[in-house]
C-alpha cells in the first residue's frame, strides 16, 4: 500500500472519531493490523476494505480515492491554469470546525478539537496527533513513529481489582470496623465503577461510566452509616440528568453513537 492510501485510511478514521483499538474491534482485526495499514506497512484485504467503507459511510471508490474517467475530465476542465498550462493554486484558510490551511505549495494543516492536529507536507512528511495517538512519517530520514499516548489507561485493565476488593471485603468484615459484614459488601459496588471509569476514559465518553451504580453506592452508604434513607433517595433523580448532560456534550463535540457493522448492514438492507 502506498503512503497516500495509508494516510487516507488514517484521515477517515480520525474523521469518524475512532481510535485504532475501537476500529479494530468494529471490523474484527487487531490494533496492530490497523496501525500497519496506516503506516503503509501492510494492506487490508478486500473484505476488510469493504467493511472499512461501511464503517466510514463511504463507497469503496471514495475510500481508495478511485476517480472515474468522467470525474477526472471534469476536474481538469474546472481547474484554472496559468499561461504555461500548469494548475494555479492559492493559499486558503478556513475556520469551519477548527483551523484548516491549504498552502499554495500543497502543504496542509488541520487543527480541530475533535480530530486533533494533522500536518501533511509536500515532501511526504506527515504528523497526526489525536485520539490518544501520535503518528509521524519523515521520508527524508526514512523513519516512521507511532505511539499510543495513553498506555497507562490500558494498563489499568490488567489490575486484579476484583481480587483487591475481595481482600478489602474480608478484612473489613472480620475486623468489625464501621459495621463489619453489614456494610463491607458495599466495596463490591466499586468493581463496576472502576472498570466503567477506565472504559469512559479510554473512549473519551462519560456515558460509559456506571453512574447509576455510583448513586446506589452513595444512597446505601449514607443510609447504613448515617441512618438517613429519606430524603437521600432524591439522588436517583440525578441519573437521567447525568445522561442528558453527557448526550449534550457529545452532540456539541460532534460525536455519534457507536454503530456496529451488522447494524449498518441491516440499515442498508
Amino acid at each position: 500500500m502506498n503512503i497516500e492510501t495509508a494516510n487516507r485510511l488514517l484521515q477517515h478514521r480520525k474523521s469518524s472519531g475512532l481510535s485504532q483499538e475501537e476500529l479494530a474491534e468494529k471490523i474484527g482485526v487487531s490494533r496492530q493490523a490497523v496501525s500497519k495499514w496506516e503506516r503503509a506497512e501492510a494492506s487490508p484485504d478486500t473484505d476488510n476494505l469493504i467493511t472499512l467503507a461501511r464503517v466510514y459511510g463511504v463507497s469503496l471508490d471514495e475510500l481508495l480515492n478511485v476517480k472515474t474517467e468522467e470525474e477526472t475530465t471534469t476536474a481538469k476542465e474546472d481547474t484554472p491554469h496559468t499561461s504555461e498550462g500548469a494548475p494555479k493554486a492559492k493559499d486558503s484558510v478556513s475556520f469551519k470546525g477548527g483551523i484548516h490551511v491549504n498552502a499554495e505549495n500543497g502543504d496542509k494543516v488541520d487543527i480541530s478539537f475533535k480530530n486533533g492536529i494533522h500536518v501533511d507536507a509536500t515532501d511526504g512528511t506527515r504528523v497526526h496527533i489525536g485520539s490518544g495517538e501520535i503518528h509521524v512519517d519523515d521520508p527524508s530520514r526514512n523513519t516512521s513513529y507511532h505511539s499510543d499516548t495513553t498506555p497507562w489507561i490500558n494498563a489499568l485493565l490488567y489490575v486484579p481489582y476484583p481480587v483487591i476488593v475481595t481482600a478489602i471485603f474480608l478484612f473489613w468484615g472480620f475486623s468489625g470496623m464501621y459495621g463489619g459484614w453489614v456494610t463491607s459488601w458495599l466495596s463490591f459496588l466499586t468493581v463496576p465503577l472502576y472498570y466503567s471509569l477506565v472504559d469512559s476514559i479510554r473512549k473519551k465518553d462519560a456515558q460509559h461510566f456506571a453512574f447509576p451504580v455510583l448513586t446506589v453506592l452513595v444512597y446505601c452508604a449514607v443510609g447504613l452509616f448515617c441512618g438517613i434513607w429519606h430524603p437521600t433517595w432524591v439522588i436517583f433523580i440525578l441519573i437521567p440528568v447525568y445522561y442528558l448532560i453527557c448526550s449534550a456534550i457529545n452532540k456539541a463535540l460532534g460525536k455519534t453513537p457507536e454503530v456496529t457493522v451488522d447494524e449498518t448492514e441491516c440499515n442498508t438492507n
